[in-house]
């Protein structure tokens, strides 16, 4: 399946040189391992898209319940992130 999603700039740059590797989304559409993520970058000062887009394979997915894990006053007080890395 084709999944398009819009991405603003600075992360669309990030994805593009390989810096980024990981999307944070609600749990809104259904993705799956090999499914294909259009990402299609946003700039959110002129409220356009850039014509620009980036194709990614879907490898690896999972959907959370944050309030399992953590207070809903933690989640509140300090947000979330996304923790990326890789062996070395």
């Amino acid at each position: 399946m084709r999944i398009e999603k819009k991405i603003w700039t600075d992360y669309f740059d990030k994805v593009a040189s390989g810096d980024k590797n990981f999307e944070f989304r609600p749990v809104d559409f259904d993705c799956k391992p090999g499914d294909v993520l259009v990402l299609n970058e946003y700039d959110p000062k002129t409220k356009a898209y850039t014509g620009r887009s980036i194709e990614r394979k879907v490898t690896y997915v999972t959907k959370v319940d944050a309030e399992k894990f953590y207070p809903k006053e933690s989640i509140s007080k300090y947000g979330l992130q996304i923790i990326s890395f890789r062996p070395d």
